[in-house]
């Protein structure tokens, strides 16, 4: 299994950010855990982040000619951008939405994704585990 995790705006504050609803995690140690977990699930895996909504875009083109399942977590962007879910419709692969914060219980536009026709999962609230819970279930596809 080759899976890439992407991640959108906003993610590259995650120490900064209200630990409450992001768990207190940097981005560089939320990768670090992502790459241990995937050496242990026996997967290899890719991670990216950008604030740039087209670089993000053009990360799901390439994935979309190798990776055999995605993972997004595309912040803000979740809400609104088609774009994006235009991006994620070349993706042959399952793809798993993740959120390190319960979106499902904070304001009403953070419930709303534009992702959700394209995802085979979506897991909220679990902190950097969710990141986990997405990789184990592509590695069972």
């Amino acid at each position: 299994m080759r899976a890439i995790v992407l991640n959108g705006v906003n993610l590259d504050q995650l120490g900064k950010r209200d630990p409450e609803h992001y768990a207190g995690v940097t981005l560089s140690e939320l990768e670090k855990r992502i790459y241990e977990w995937a050496n242990e699930l026996e997967c290899s895996v890719r991670c990216r982040q950008t604030n740039s909504e087209g670089e993000f875009v053009e990360w799901i083109h390439d994935a979309a000619e190798w990776a055999d399942g995605v993972i997004v977590n595309p912040g803000a962007w979740t809400h609104y951008s088609w774009a994006i879910h235009d991006a994620l419709e070349l993706v042959s692969g399952p793809i798993v939405e993740v959120h390190l914060s319960d979106v499902e219980k904070r304001e009403e536009w953070r419930k709303l994704s534009v992702l959700s026709d394209l995802v085979a999962a979506k897991i909220v609230g679990k902190g950097p585990d969710g990141y986990r819970e997405a990789l184990e279930f592509l590695c069972k596809q």
